[in-house]
Formats: structure tokens, C-alpha cells, sequence
């Protein structure tokens, strides 16, 4: 447990975090959305500060970024928590553990232990993935700090949902990011995510701007998002929001969580909406989980 670096207290006893895009409005005893952002008598704690629910070695063609570092392992780490609750998470064992004020889990693993693994393992980058890097902060940013002096790359996962006071205090130590994008309105964001989508592309924007390596992925999934309109409008939104050399990773749905009775997405829809990306003009398009 570690004071949040991102919060403003509202009055004695409530704050509003600054974290991520919903600025939850926390009163004493409570939580954030995230379910590891904890209010304690006007002071906001994060509960997964140092606590690794998960860490692997992993292709970094897995995270996918097909653009950056190709060929090479890199280290994966993850706390707890989520700022969303996407109804086919795959990791929701571990996004959604601690909601709404359950138990945080995890080994407790020094910024320091997890930059001499990446090292004695031949990873020239780590990669804060598998739950959501915003809602462990304050954690990956030491880490980062720490990987950037010892001349490894850092690399964010990320749903995009984090707030501009984040972004800032991230990106002199980010290296690439891969943001899952789900839609270029609130039709699947709100009903499925519990989120907007206009912050996403608000920081896939800031992101491009500041040069950091960014790549999508849109996972398609049934009866959600995988009608040929809804796809052509989020590929006419990447080339005109982030341009035609944005790599867009377009993902296959496999049953999962709570909704584990939807067929999982065939493989014509996944080759429709490739030649539909290719037809609105962008240059590199990967099919995944095919």
C-alpha cells in the first residue's frame, strides 16, 4: 500500500483521483471503479503498490506489437485492477479480483527484482500488460524509471483509458504502447466496457504526438462489434484520427468471462474486416488468436 500520486482532496474526508478518464469522486472507505484505489480518512491509498499478480516471458509479437523490437522476449509483469469491465476479458480473474473491495493479491517484487530478471533473461524491454498498467501507476512508474537507467525499454498494454495527468508523468519513460480500441463511439464502450470511448482516442492522440510507438487492436467480437459498418468506421477512424501507418492488430474473440455463450468470431469476418481496413488505407493490418 502506497499514497496515490494522482488524486485532489474535495473536502476533509473525500477525494477525486486523477488517475484515469472516470475521476472517481471517492468518499472515506471507498474505491474507485478500479477496486485498488482506496480512501482512507481524505487520504487516497493504492492497495497494489509492489504486489505482482503475474509475470512471464513472453514474444513481444504476444502483446502485439509487430513494429517494435521484432524478434525479441519481453518481460511481463501486472498487478491487480481494472478501470473497466469488459464483458469477454480473458484476464478478468485478475482485473476484476479486487472489485469492489475485496482482498488485492499478489507476490511482493521490488522494482529493482523485476529490472534484474528482465536482464538475467535477455530482455531488452518489460511490459506492464495482462490487467490494466494505469490502475498500478505508481508501481509501473518506478519500474519504468528504473528500466529506462539501466537502458531497458518499457512497453504499456493498454485499454487508453488513462487521464492526461498520467500520460504526462508516463511518457519520458515510454518507449511503445498497444491500445486496444474497440469502437469510434459509445456503442460498444458503454454498454460492455462501462467506459466512453472519446478519451481513448484522446490518448492514442497524445501518444502519436509525443512520438511514442503506438500500435491498435480491436478485438471483434460477435453480435458487439463485427457488423461491416461498425468495422468501417473504426478503420476510417484510425486513418483519420492516427493516420495510414498505425499498425492495427484486428483480434479474434474466443469465449470468455460473461459471455462465454458467444460463438467465437469466424475467420470470414476476420478476413472481411482485414481487406475493409485495407480498402479505407492502412499500410499494415494483422489478424490474431487465428
Amino acid at each position: 500500500m502506497k499514497e496515490a500520486i494522482l488524486y485532489n482532496k474535495v473536502s476533509d474526508t473525500a477525494v477525486r483521483c486523477l488517475v484515469c478518464n472516470h475521476y472517481c469522486y471517492i468518499k472515506s472507505g471507498n474505491r474507485g471503479i478500479c477496486g485498488v484505489r482506496e480512501n482512507r480518512q481524505g487520504t487516497l491509498f493504492t492497495l497494489n503498490y509492489g504486489l505482482t499478480i503475474a509475470s512471464a516471458i513472453d514474444p513481444i509479437e504476444k502483446k502485439p506489437l509487430y513494429h517494435f523490437l521484432p524478434g525479441s522476449y519481453i518481460y511481463s509483469i501486472a498487478a491487480v485492477g481494472c478501470n473497466m469491465h469488459c464483458m469477454w476479458c480473458q484476464n478478468w480473474d485478475i482485473s476484476q479480483s479486487p472489485k469492489p473491495d475485496k482482498l488485492v493479491e499478489g507476490i511482493d517484487i521490488s522494482p529493482e527484482e523485476h529490472c534484474k530478471r528482465a536482464i538475467k533473461y535477455r530482455c531488452p524491454s518489460i511490459a506492464y500488460t495482462y490487467s490494466e498498467p494505469t490502475i498500478f501507476l505508481e508501481y509501473a512508474l518506478e519500474i519504468m524509471k528504473l528500466a529506462h537507467e539501466k537502458g531497458l525499454k518499457n512497453v504499456w498494454v493498454s485499454n487508453g483509458y488513462m487521464s492526461k495527468e498520467t500520460i504526462d508523468l508516463i511518457i519520458p519513460y515510454l518507449d511503445a504502447i498497444n491500445i486496444d480500441f474497440k469502437g469510434p463511439d459509445d456503442e460498444v464502450y458503454k454498454p460492455f466496457c462501462g467506459a466512453t470511448a472519446k478519451p481513448v482516442i484522446s490518448s492514442i492522440k497524445r501518444f502519436c504526438k509525443a512520438n511514442i510507438h503506438v500500435e491498435i487492436t480491436t478485438l471483434i467480437v460477435p453480435g458487439v462489434n463485427d457488423r461491416c459498418e461498425q468495422i468501417e468506421a473504426i478503420a476510417h477512424t484510425i486513418v483519420s484520427e492516427f493516420g495510414c501507418d498505425i499498425p492495427w492488430h484486428i483480434s479474434r474473440f474466443f469465449p470468455a468471462w460473461k459471455m462465454l455463450k458467444t460463438p467465437e468470431t469466424t475467420i470470414s469476418i476476420m478476413e472481411t474486416a482485414k481487406k475493409i481496413g485495407e480498402t479505407a488505407g492502412i499500410k499494415y493490418i494483422y489478424l490474431g488468436n487465428i
